[in-house]
């Protein structure tokens, strides 16, 4: 008898959210200089990726629910394959086909990943990455891709060792209703204990006040999110279609973006997306469309992985929603409304309440998985990303890796993905979108650059800390201030 491994019930919910107009697949593009080597990347593939005993596994499906299994058949040659593009092609045809394969889905009889090398693009090579979602999510995939990749092209790293599910030591009931009881579970485990050791919270009132507010903000978030009125009805919703399309931005420095953000007292993530937030909303104006008042919501993803190395694949995040504010105008007060809104969710317990959420769709009946999707669908218009990649250049099969951008998934009806990348000192700004809400997202992300330089030029304006004026007058004396 196969020996097979139960999907968890989050791997499992994102399984059963794939729909022919929105699949559950995470896609990413490595960009070289130099041609890429078939055999050497089947190679490194071979002993750097298949190290993870789950890509040699498929999901398989019974009345007992979703596991894995692994591949009696598995061939790799099927999972990493060539595809050349003419030898004139550039990054608009390099778009297209990775338009095609973001559309296409991979075949649930296999293993479901691919690596497709493509040469001729911009006088290279490129690597696109399908996966399942089911797989990982982003924070997983960005481990598994350090293993596959070198900071010294001479020293090839050895092969990661293989990393599986964690044992739990919680109870039954709370592995099975999932993260937001188990979390009220923490605070009765803490309870009985006290009354077991005789004491009481009065003399150790923190803890009580601590516990309280953990279960009530529970229920407020699972509330809020219950009720939750859908987000402006702009061109971004509405019904979808079959075809996808990618793009991705010119980098911009990651320099300069610390440097914004360190002047407006702000994260990172505060200043690009109020980048994104006013791409969209010039896109909005440039349609004859209104963005008085008006608000787009994204369903944002929040690592809820313990501190430390990762020790598994699978999904372990929650979601946030964030409603863009499309109607300021101005770039920096733009800002500071963004930074204002994502301290809100950050002391929230929303994104504990959306994990449990999501692991009841891996046991729900479809007719209510679905009607869950429905609802999310009609309460964003987006999934919006950051992730921070390395920051030192990397090499994949000796060869060194220029630029690297990945689109995220969208649950439902959502018809938009947007995915932050940063790596080697830049910051890489990718859109997925369907066709039949926005078909030209090349024009959105030219308008992440631009609307990026107007809050530089807004920022330079205002009294900035000395050492960050030294650090950009010195990239001013190299040529360049903005991307």
């Amino acid at each position: 008898m196969i020996e097979r491994e139960p999907l968890s019930m989050i791997d499992t919910a994102w399984l059963r959210m794939d729909r022919p107009t929105n699949l559950m697949m995470i896609c990413g593009v490595l960009m070289f200089a130099e041609h890429l080597d078939l055999s050497e990347v089947r190679e490194v593939v071979r002993t750097r990726f298949l190290c993870f005993h789950r890509f040699r596994q498929r999901v398989v499906t019974n009345g007992g629910g979703a596991a894995w299994e692994m591949d009696p058949d598995f061939d790799l040659n099927w999972h990493v394959r060539r595809i050349a593009l003419p030898g004139t092609a550039g990054s608009a045809e390099l778009e297209e086909m990775v338009s095609d394969l973001i559309s296409t889905p991979l075949d649930p009889t296999k293993p479901m990943w691919q690596f497709h090398v493509i040469d001729g693009a911009n006088g290279g090579s490129a690597m696109v990455l399908r996966i399942h979602h089911c797989y990982g999510d982003g924070f997983a995939m960005t481990h598994v891709m350090a293993s596959l990749t070198d900071i010294n092209p001479d020293k090839p790293a050895a092969p990661a060792v293989d990393i599986g599910r964690r044992s739990s030591k919680r109870s039954a009931w709370e592995r099975l209703l999932g993260p937001v009881t188990e979390a009220m579970g923490d605070a009765a485990r803490i309870a009985w204990s006290v009354v077991e050791t005789g004491s009481d919270w009065i003399e150790n009132p923190s803890h009580a006040v601590a516990q309280a507010k953990v279960g009530l903000d529970l229920a407020g978030q699972l509330a809020f999110i219950a009720n939750m009125a859908p987000d402006s009805d702009t061109r971004f919703k509405g019904s979808l279609g079959i075809m996808k399309r990618v793009a991705w931005a010119e980098p911009l420095s990651l320099f300069e973006v610390k440097a914004v953000a360190e002047a407006l007292a702000s994260s990172v993530n505060d200043v690009l997306l109020s980048c994104v937030t006013a791409a969209l909303r010039v896109y909005l104006l440039e349609q004859g469309d209104l963005v008085e008042g008006v608000e787009v919501r994204a369903l944002v993803p929040v690592n809820l992985r313990p501190p430390g190395p990762v020790r598994e694949l699978g999904n372990h995040f929650g979601m946030v929603f964030l409603s863009l504010p499309l109607g300021e105008e101005d770039p920096v007060e733009r800002v500071l409304e963004v930074r204002r809104r994502m301290l809100e969710l950050k002391n929230s317990q929303q994104a504990t309440v959306a994990l449990g959420i999501l692991a009841g769709m891996g046991v729900a009946p479809v007719a209510v998985k679905e009607k869950i999707l429905e609802t999310l669908a009609a309460n964003a218009s987006a999934v919006m990303t950051n992730v921070r990649g390395p920051q030192e250049p990397r090499y994949f099969a000796g060869k060194r890796i220029t630029r690297q951008v990945f689109w995220v998934p969208q649950s439902g009806g959502i018809g938009m993905g947007i995915s932050i990348l940063s790596y080697a000192g830049q910051i890489d700004f990718g859109v997925v979108t369907d066709v039949k809400r926005v078909p030209d997202p090349a024009v959105l992300v030219k308008r992440f650059v631009s609307e990026f330089e107007a809050l530089l030029q807004r920022s330079l304006t205002m009294p900035w800390p000395e050492h960050v004026r030294r650090g950009i007058s010195r990239r001013a004396g190299k040529g360049r201030v903005a991307s």
